[in-house]
């Protein structure tokens, strides 16, 4: 009946299901039962979704809902729900103010003076109640009560006579309120057992973005702070924070092969599992075909992988992998091998962590490659959000035993070559690439500068790719100014050929 239909019961008979998988993650089970609840956000934020999502879940386990409401009719709410596949058929809906408010001869009671109308809008809702007698009530919205109550005492008498009336009745009710009240007046989450704000931030390009907070929860541990979620068909999906504490696990770790015997020599044994690998270097130097190798590598041990893509389309990657000699169609119809091709534009870094995190646990991933950290950082709202987001994620991948190769591209080929961001600090190795001109051509050089795990090879190699795949030449000598940008090989050691389609290395 709703998005998160399947999520398990609550094994604590105390906590009632928001019907939202992520939200009852937040809250650790679920809403304390038989309190009253604020529901705070602007217009547009998923507040009535969020709410017909409560009810429905309760109706699902066999619990009475009711939904009141003074700001939306019952066939504005029953189209809100079939917009998301759900009916409302179960449930009571009362319109508090309906035709008798356009009636003159109501005028009287219904519109003046404002204290009868409030206190016919009080006993009206207590009358609901008590003839129904649900366990789950949603009142929509405060911002009428605000207007009939006329002044802040009358107002936060009223609520605190509601509240408890419903405590008394055993219900668990969401006020839901749209915040056009002055922001500063924090009477309602001082009423309130708890409270949830729903915020929506447009952007200059691309989906506006959600998130939530927990503001206050009484008498619970809930988990502190932002959380991504998506307003779509089906209802609202809520993203949790990702706190890598919470995900420690046992796991082996002996390196293997990246699938290139002269690229385990360089990083001294191959890829750690529990680490992440940076390839840093100027685009088309050889970085997302080095991080395909090493995920062809995984899948012919049996390993699942996963891919995201960012930057360039998913037949185009294909497209070059079997030019290479590198095929991975027959592991893409597999299904051990997973593609993902994601638009920053679309997607919040919340959502992403999620799917990282569902790839680990559900799908089993052993590697993950994100390719590239340039596109995602534009998913980013600032700099240093990037930082703890990668932090975060990075730190949960490594306690997983999850193998992890990031990729990210410089702004320039040659001479003073820059990142969008430095997370060199971050990464636990990092292979440097960079071109060279020897003999008449444009080159590509590979390096190690970084390995938190082995004692790496501080040698600069020659890679070229070719049909065969990917080839790492041995170590070059006599090579000045590779980290400056401007490198320049004046050695005797010879440079890397074509190698015919049946051979090569990896």
């Amino acid at each position: 009946m709703t998005n998160d239909e399947d999520t398990a019961a609550s094994p604590d008979p105390r906590r009632a299901g928001t019907g939202i998988a992520g939200l009852d993650d937040i809250l650790g089970g679920g809403l304390t039962r038989d309190r009253l609840y604020l529901v705070e956000g602007t217009p547009g934020t998923g507040k009535t979704t969020l709410s017909l999502q409560f009810l429905l879940q309760g109706a699902a386990r066999g619990e009475a809902g009711l939904y009141i409401t003074l700001s939306e009719t019952a066939d504005e709410l029953r189209a809100v729900a079939a917009s998301h596949g759900w009916s409302l058929d179960g449930l009571s809906l009362f319109e508090l103010v309906g035709d008798l408010g356009l009636d003159p001869d109501s005028e009287q009671t219904v519109l003046h003076p404002s204290e009868v109308e409030l206190g016919e809008t009080t006993r009206e809702v207590m009358q609901q109640v008590e003839e129904l007698r649900p366990a789950r009530v949603v009142f929509d919205s405060l911002s009428e009560m605000r207007l009939l109550a006329q002044n802040p005492l009358r107002y936060r008498r009223q609520i605190l006579a509601l509240k408890g009336f419903f405590s008394s009745r055993r219900c668990t009710v969401l006020m839901l309120d749209d915040r056009t009240a002055d922001p500063t007046d924090l009477q309602l989450h001082s009423i309130a057992h708890g409270v949830i704000s729903l915020e929506q931030a447009p952007r200059d390009y691309g989906a506006e973005r959600r998130r939530l907070r927990v503001v206050k929860m009484r008498g619970i541990k809930f988990r502190g702070g932002y959380h991504d979620f998506v307003l779509d068909t089906g209802g609202l999906t809520v993203f949790p924070r990702l706190i890598a504490a919470e995900h420690r696990t046992p796991f082996d770790p002996t390196s293997v092969s990246t699938g290139n015997a002269g690229l385990d020599e360089l990083l001294g044994g191959g890829l750690v599992p529990g680490t992440n690998l940076l390839l840093s270097g100027p685009s088309g130097v050889g970085k997302s075909t080095t991080a395909i190798c090493c995920g062809l590598a995984a899948l012919e041990r049996g390993e699942r992988v996963t891919y995201y893509l960012f930057d360039e389309g998913l037949g185009t990657f294909l497209a070059r992998g079997a030019a290479l000699g590198m095929d991975l169609r027959p592991h893409l119809d597999s299904g051990r091998l997973t593609l993902r091709q994601i638009d920053p534009a679309e997607l919040s870094p919340g959502e992403f962590a999620s799917r990282v995190r569902a790839a680990v646990e559900e799908d089993g991933c052993g590697l993950i490659v994100i390719d590239s950290l340039n596109a995602y950082l534009q998913s980013m709202p600032g700099e240093n959000f990037l930082l703890l987001q990668m932090h975060e994620m990075l730190t949960y991948l490594g306690q997983r035993g999850v193998k992890t190769l990031l990729i990210l591209g410089h702004h320039g080929l040659v001479g003073d070559i820059r990142s969008d961001i430095d997370l060199s600090y971050l990464s636990d190795a990092i292979l440097l690439f960079r071109f060279f001109e020897a003999g008449g051509a444009v080159r590509s050089a590979v390096s190690v500068v970084k390995t938190r795990s082995n004692a790496h090879e501080r040698t600069i190699r020659e890679i070229k790719l070719s049909f065969g795949g990917l080839q790492v030449g041995k170590a070059l000598t006599d090579f000045e100014g590779v980290l400056s940008g401007l490198p320049a090989y004046k050695g005797a050691v010879s440079m890397l050929t074509d190698l015919p389609r049946d051979e090569g290395e990896g």
